[in-house]
């Protein structure tokens, strides 16, 4: 049985396409591959399928069957890539399948012509494709291998005539009035290479067009013989992603921007700013049957809904989760109340927090100014505290506080060894004690990254991209600790008074608390360290793209682990509680590993998903996804009854 989704709500939100019979069913795209559909016109989402089964598909275009709404078509994009490809359904978006012609393909539009259903048309970085067909088969258009029409962004069709079509590309406008026989530039009147996002055509006077690109908004009522320059959108909101008439008064026109929504209700001669700038604006969806209800795709922020014609939104995630979760920690004296970080999402992401083991989920990020959290750490006196891209937040109340109080200055003499290298002899520990090293004024101060956090007793260990940080005051201050080399630590694991903190090359290894240090010669065939973790009898994991070791006499010798089929691993987590060790690999593994201690039995769980890691609330586990939030194993599966391998 799948593990089942619960948030955090919210994240990337691409495309919406509506049932043409049911004006309440909506269905959503998102960036990761992923389909999401609602039957009560936005307020409440869910899962619907994994498009291509991979998590890299961005979703913009989904054309619903104006005859068939059982019969859906999806164009998907890579980011950074030129892959992507076109997939069919035929049961409503509940299976889907990839077209062989298609296959490969960077489709950034699709439409469907609204005098034919059957005919649809796709733009691509290669050009401009046609299907006859509902998408079954498709013939490139426009000229093969031209050096001009080609890295199509928008596709309209016009209502009347499904012989013209116009074509955005990355530079410029174009238009074919004999179904792809011959194409006109159609640039009069805008500026020289501008990428054009979005084309409509007037439903009702099909000479009305409206393209928008990087350097504005155009209305044409020629149709497109020359443009006129819509004043009114600020410079710096020009990226205009979206343009979207209101059905019912075909006079207001919705324009999504990367600096947020703006709104005419005289045909484009003045506009209105009715989100905030820092709302990005991915698509706009105006109910017909009320036109009232205005939908907002939008990064970060989800799904934004207003009531009110577009002139004021509020959220509506309910079931729709695109977070890219990278830290956890479980509160020490209430279990069930679980903290997690994300990271691209600035305002609307940061610390989220769960008083129930994760079913639900409240922001917690007042005073972290939009930062990513890369970990998450618990103090033994119940202080939560946050490590970000630029410096550690402790959680006071309601409010995140800048840590600030932190010293580099590093006493040599409290070490007897350094990276690398055997401890001293007499006379050097001698001539150095007491003696703290001078740290350059660049590196004062703590504007750095926290990349984890790691509790043993009362102490606290950081690891940054500065330097080894310890706390002895519950994160209120931090000391630089000695006898490592000042270089970026990528991980830190404490258990009791043993400490390892690991590069992706290299581990150090302390029995006392951080005081002296060794190196760790790590396993020959292991390229490169991804994960590490330390158990209370002093035994060493370590996980990359080979596979699981374990040192039980600091780094000596290594044992890879048998029963245990797993390689690209990216979490290996000590669980003190049940005497375990966790693990987890990569986006091509859908497998929880549970190493028992000491007989190092083995137990798995196929959880469906891809996760970055897996910790334990009560008799059952909480994952955290890639990029779609946080899923949980059922509960009516008790973990600690599932077969052994």
């Amino acid at each position: 049985m799948n593990w089942l989704p619960f948030g955090p709500d919210g994240g990337d939100a691409r495309a919406f396409a509506a049932d043409p019979h049911d004006h309440s069913h909506l269905y959503l795209g998102t960036a990761t591959g992923w389909i999401y559909e609602t039957h009560d016109g936005g307020a409440n989402w869910k899962r619907l399928a994994s498009i291509g089964k991979r998590d890299d598909l961005a979703l913009d275009s989904i054309v619903i069957d104006a005859s068939n709404s059982k019969h859906m078509v999806i164009g998907a994009w890579v980011l950074g890539s030129v892959d992507g490809g076109l997939f069919i359904s035929h049961d409503g978006g509940v299976s889907w399948q990839s077209n062989a012609e298609m296959r490969g393909q960077s489709i950034r539009a699709l439409s469907a012509a609204p005098s034919d259903p059957k005919i649809l048309v796709a733009g691509t970085l290669k050009g401009v494709y046609r299907s006859t067909d509902g998408g079954e088969h498709w013939k490139l258009i426009s000229p093969e291998g031209s050096q001009e029409l080609h890295e199509v962004e928008s596709i309209a069709i016009d209502p009347v005539d499904p012989e013209a079509i116009y074509a955005g590309t990355w530079h410029l406008p174009w238009k074919t009035t004999d179904g792809g026989k011959s194409w006109t530039n159609i640039k009069q009147g805008i500026i020289d290479d501008s990428d054009v996002f979005s084309i409509i055509v007037d439903p009702k006077d099909p000479k009305v067009v409206y393209a928008s690109a990087c350097s504005g908004i155009y209305k044409s009522q020629n149709g497109g013989e020359r443009f006129l320059k819509v004043q009114g959108i600020p410079s710096t909101a020009r990226r205009t992603r979206v343009l979207m008439q209101d059905p019912q008064n075909l006079n207001i026109v919705f324009a999504g921007t990367t600096e947020g929504l703006f709104r005419t209700g005289d045909s484009g001669a003045n506009w209105i700013r009715t989100t905030g700038p820092e709302v990005i604006v991915n698509d706009v969806y105006v109910d017909p049957g009320n036109t009232n209800r205005v939908m907002l795709a939008t990064d970060r922020g989800g799904v934004l809904v207003s009531n009110d014609g577009g002139k004021s939104f509020l959220p509506s995630n309910s079931g729709f989760s695109a977070r890219q979760i990278t830290a956890y920690v479980a509160d020490l004296a209430r279990p069930a109340v679980i903290y997690v970080g994300v990271v691209n999402d600035k305002a609307w992401g940061g610390v989220f927090v769960s008083d129930n083991g994760g079913l639900t989920w409240s922001q917690k990020s007042a005073g972290l100014n939009g930062l990513d959290v890369f970990s998450l750490g618990q103090a033994s006196d119940g202080t939560v505290l946050a490590g970000t891209g630029h410096g550690l937040y402790r959680l006071q109340g309601e409010v995140w506080s800048p840590v600030s109080d932190v010293s580099f200055a590093e006493d040599v003499g409290a070490a007897a060894s350094r990276a690398g290298k055997k401890s001293a002899g007499p006379a050097k520990k001698a001539a150095s004690a007491g003696k703290a090293r001078v740290v350059p004024e660049s590196a004062k101060g703590f504007d750095m990254s926290v990349n984890a956090i790691a509790r043993s007793g009362d102490v606290l260990y950081a690891a940054t991209s500065a330097g080894l940080l310890r706390s002895a005051t519950a994160g209120g201050s931090w000391k630089l600790v000695g006898g490592l080399n000042r270089q970026g630590w990528g991980s830190v694991s404490a258990t009791r008074s043993i400490v390892v903190a690991a590069t992706m090359q290299s581990a150090m290894f302390s029995s006392d608390g951080g005081h002296r240090w060794e190196e760790v010669r790590l396993p020959g065939v292991l390229k490169q360290l991804s994960s590490i973790a330390v158990d209370d009898t002093g035994g060493i994991w370590v996980g990359g793209r080979e596979g699981v070791f374990v040192s039980e006499d600091r780094g000596m010798t290594w044992q890879p682990l048998t029963g245990l089929d797993i390689r690209d691993v990216n979490s290996i987590f000590y669980d003190e509680a049940s005497q375990r060790i966790l693990i987890t690999a990569d986006s091509k593994n859908t497998i929880v590993f549970a190493v028992h201690l000491p007989d190092r039995s083995v137990r798995y769980w196929n959880v469906g998903w891809s996760l970055r890691m897996v910790r334990p609330v009560g008799d059952h586990f909480v994952g955290a996804t890639l990029f779609d939030g946080i899923v949980i194993q059922p509960q009516m599966v008790d973990s600690s009854k599932v077969a052994a391998q």
